[in-house]
């Protein structure tokens, strides 16, 4: 059974999408961007701003579903340009301590052009 779920303190879908899905045992997150909940718009200029506003957006997606970052099992991650990696990496790692089994690529744009998106798959509580 596929449960959808929602939190006001995460920005809205920006299209056709749920915030996050439980499903079997898990959490699944939609891609977080760097949008301000609520207004929906780009926070930050820099990589470091952008990650840290996307990480405080799987945060609240995270804390309405009773999980934290701990819970986290696997990441995705997507950034406009791999010369930001480093920069990334800085931010990413102190919120994501449990170090999830992760995935990071170079994509050529990400919606509103922001420079980086995550997503997670989370473990439920049993």
């Amino acid at each position: 059974m596929l449960e959808k779920t929602y939190t006001p303190d995460a920005p809205e879908a920006i299209g056709p999408y749920s915030q996050a899905v439980k499903a079997n045992g898990f959490l699944f997150a939609s891609g977080q961007v760097p949008l301000m909940p609520g207004t929906g718009e780009v926070v930050g200029a820099a990589i470091e701003e952008q990650t840290h506003r996307a990480c405080q957006n799987i945060a609240a997606i995270l804390k309405a579903n009773g999980l934290g970052f701990e819970d986290v099992v696997k990441t995705t991650c997507f950034l406009a340009d791999m010369g930001d990696f480093a920069a990334f990496n800085g931010v990413y790692a102190q919120y994501f301590t449990g170090k999830p089994a992760r995935s990071c690529v170079a994509v050529k744009e990400l919606p509103k052009k922001v420079l980086c998106e995550i997503e997670i798959v989370a473990a439920l509580h049993q």
